[in-house]
């Protein structure tokens, strides 16, 4: 994927986050992808995810079929 313009990035933060500090932020609004940073390093490299690996993931969170 090429660079990631992170000025015309919208991050958001889950509405689960508790405010520590240890949260990931999301960006639904590039190309094809979604994009996945850590808030606590925002010049950290970004990972991208296509849509259907990005869905995935989700419905696997909200099954309780994925474990840490």
């Amino acid at each position: 994927m090429e660079e990631v313009n992170q000025a015309t990035v919208t991050w958001r933060k889950s509405t689960r986050s508790n405010g520590s500090g240890n949260c990931v932020e999301v960006a639904d609004n590039l190309a094809g992808n979604i994009g996945l940073r850590d808030s606590k390093d925002r010049s950290a490299p970004i990972l991208t995810f296509n849509r259907v690996a990005w869905s995935s993931f989700i419905a696997g969170v909200k099954q309780g079929t994925l474990v840490p």
